[in-house]
């Protein structure tokens, strides 16, 4: 199981074969209640006209709020799904990088609330998300 003391270079290796490899999203940092990561702007995550697909930006913020919570569950007798998920597009970008920030704002017992921001190289907001998380008992199988 992964939790907080889990290498960043595993965390990504768990990636493999997923919709996180194919957008070649990357993690770069992780702590309690916080999560850093990054994804390219390239063909893989462009709308046609050119500028980074607003759903590219989703399916991120959704991966690291996921992760997030994740490695602050006890994974052995809990499960992370998501619930809930907003955005606001605020700006576009074309090429290079963003960078995504995931910061908790509500760890209940059955929820986690993530704020998560993504912004370009120069440090330009992008998008705004919000993601609430189920926080599931397992159910013996």
């Amino acid at each position: 199981m992964i939790n907080l003391n889990t290498p960043i270079d595993q965390l990504n290796k768990i990636n493999q074969g997923t919709l996180m490899e194919q957008l070649h999203i990357e993690y770069l940092e992780v702590a309690d209640g916080f999560v850093r990561a990054r994804m390219p702007v390239n063909e893989r995550t462009k709308q046609p006209m050119g500028i980074l697909h607003g759903g590219a930006n989703l399916a991120l913020a959704e991966t690291i709020g996921g992760l997030g919570s994740a490695l602050i569950v006890d994974l052995d007798n809990y499960d992370v799904r998501g619930s809930q998920m907003s955005a606001n597009h605020l700006g576009t970008a074309h090429a290079g990088w963003v960078f995504a920030e995931a910061h908790i704002i509500h760890r209940g017992k059955n929820t986690h609330v993530w704020n998560i921001d993504i912004k370009d190289e120069e440090g330009r907001k992008v998008s705004t998300c919000r993601l609430t998380n189920f926080i599931l008992k397992k159910q013996p199988e």
